[in-house]
């Protein structure tokens, strides 16, 4: 019983972290999600990161929680998932409930505008990171490449083709809700085996 409590609490306070420091949406908790995964390898792995990600964009709700709801519920079942959930949105609800009552009146402040310029910054940033993360783990095969040192084997070729077509395709056919690349993608990984 004392380690399930222990584990609890390791949740509650890794997802709190994860909340209070990501700043940028979803994918932003990325980097917080891989650093958990380094340090208590028992819980997942990063190839669970990775699948986190498909399995959230693919389901509704914001990705951040999702992502925290899968990651709670692979360490811990039910309650992993509460926890880690419950305690990823509990310093965002803290942190607006103080902002909304003081922005209003401080919006105009030359600091406060060059504050949230800087969080905005922050957050592309981390949003960057957490895409080229998903790209090395999701395209390129580095096992593989060092293993052999062959160029040919750095990339997953199957996996960069369809990248660079959903890339062009999304680019090419805003109008098209996303829903509909995920759904397209998820039959041909079926279908290629990826």
């Amino acid at each position: 019983m004392s380690g399930f409590i222990t584990t609890l609490v390791l949740i509650a306070y890794e997802f709190f972290k994860t909340g209070l420091f990501t700043i940028g949406g979803g994918l932003a908790t990325l980097p917080f999600l891989l650093d958990i995964a380094e340090r208590y390898p028992h819980w997942y792995t990063t190839q669970t990161v990775m699948d986190m990600i498909a399995i959230s964009e693919s389901t509704p709700g914001p990705l951040g929680v999702n992502m925290a709801t899968y990651a709670g519920y692979s360490i811990l079942g039910f309650w992993g998932s509460l926890t880690a959930t419950f305690f990823l949105i509990l310093p965002t609800l803290i942190i607006a409930s103080i902002v909304a009552r003081f922005l209003a009146r401080f919006n105009d402040n030359p600091t406060v505008q060059a504050a949230l310029v800087g969080l905005r910054a922050a957050g592309t940033g981390m949003i960057t990171a957490a895409g080229i993360g998903v790209f090395r783990v999701a395209v390129l095969n580095l096992p593989a490449f060092m293993a052999s040192g062959q160029v040919g084997d750095l990339f997953n070729l199957t996996a960069l083709a369809m990248f660079i077509v959903f890339v062009a395709a999304m680019a090419k056919f805003k109008k098209v809700h996303p829903v509909v690349f995920l759904a397209i993608a998820a039959v041909l990984g079926i279908f290629l085996g990826l």
